[in-house]
């Protein structure tokens, strides 16, 4: 079984497109870019990057642009990082073929939800695990269940952490109470903080990992906030966590991937449109999320002049 643990702040990647009448909805994804994006986050201390998640609007990628996606990372990422490739698949067989190409391609591990189309019983659940396991790659599971309908409740976990190579899981529930109860029921498991905006209280409560949304907005500043949080310098921790967490709400809600990318644009980096499904975020999303930014932009501001 690989010992590799899949902590630290990984963060799921935004990915970005130019435009392109021939690409599908007329947007080209930008691997340039993308393999740029990657390496700043690693220049800033990221421990790791994870392509292919919802953020990076994986279900709206052709298999070929989604295994480029992968590549990509790898390469840009180089020795300096982990890469944990989002496998999401309908059923076992297609998450099973991504985990596999991702171990081909040279990837650390893979994260991995559900069956992301129907809403499967425990034993099905086991199965998909099982099957994803078999790739040989360190396993994230990933536990949303608001969008996949199916709750990994801490006693499934128990279950899945027995599968050889599942290493972690991404607790999305948003019940902060699941982390000690899967530290009792699945002791050896890394327990990953998956809201932004619950990740102080994750990791004060055990979580040793953050797959996250923000720090491709903010990722110096995630890693220093991680790390406070794991070293038990609280007072600091909420001093810098508490204006940034009304920004960090945004990873929670519907248009998580629109409000993120914009987050990115607000502070020079280039976030970009979205394929549909998404849609552009209306006026009113955009006046709320730009005063939450305003504010998170200003006390960082704050705490760089009087540092």
């Amino acid at each position: 079984m690989t010992q590799e643990k899949l902590d630290g702040v990984i963060v799921a990647t935004a990915l970005p497109y130019a435009q392109d009448p021939s690409a599908p909805a007329g947007l080209r994804v930008d691997l340039d870019r993308y393999a740029e994006h990657c390496r700043w986050l690693i220049d800033n201390g990221c421990r790791g990057v994870g392509p292919n998640g919802s953020l990076g609007e994986y279900s709206s990628l052709t298999d070929d642009e989604r295994r480029a996606v992968a590549r990509t990372a790898l390469e840009a990422v180089g020795g300096d990082g982990i890469v944990v490739v989002g496998v999401h698949g309908v059923g076992a067989h297609q998450a099973r073929a991504w985990a596999e190409k991702a171990a081909e391609d040279g990837a650390h591990g893979v994260l991995c939800l559900p069956p992301t189309m129907y809403r499967a019983n425990t034993s099905e659940v086991i199965h998909h695990f099982e099957q994803v396991a078999s790739a040989g790659l360190p396993v994230m599971a990933y536990n949303n269940p608001i969008d996949t309908k199916v709750d990994l409740t801490p006693e499934v976990v128990a279950e899945i952490a027995a599968i050889d190579n599942v290493v972690a899981v991404k607790e999305f529930s948003g019940d902060v109470r699941r982390i000690l109860e899967i530290r009792e029921k699945a002791p050896d498991l890394t327990v990953v903080a998956g809201a932004d905006d619950l990740v102080l209280e994750a990791l004060l409560m055990g979580a040793t990992g953050w797959f996250a949304g923000f720090p491709n907005v903010f990722p110096a500043e995630s890693v220093r906030l991680y790390q406070l949080a794991l070293d038990g310098r609280l007072d600091e921790a909420r001093a810098l966590y508490e204006p940034l967490v009304a920004a960090f709400r945004w990873d929670s809600r519907t248009e998580f991937v629109q409000a993120i990318k914009h987050g990115m644009d607000l502070v020079g980096r280039y976030g970009g449109p979205c394929r549909p499904p998404r849609g552009p975020l209306t006026g009113d999303q955009l006046a709320a999320l730009d005063a939450d930014m305003k504010r998170a932009v200003d006390h960082l501001a704050e705490q760089t002049v009087g540092a």
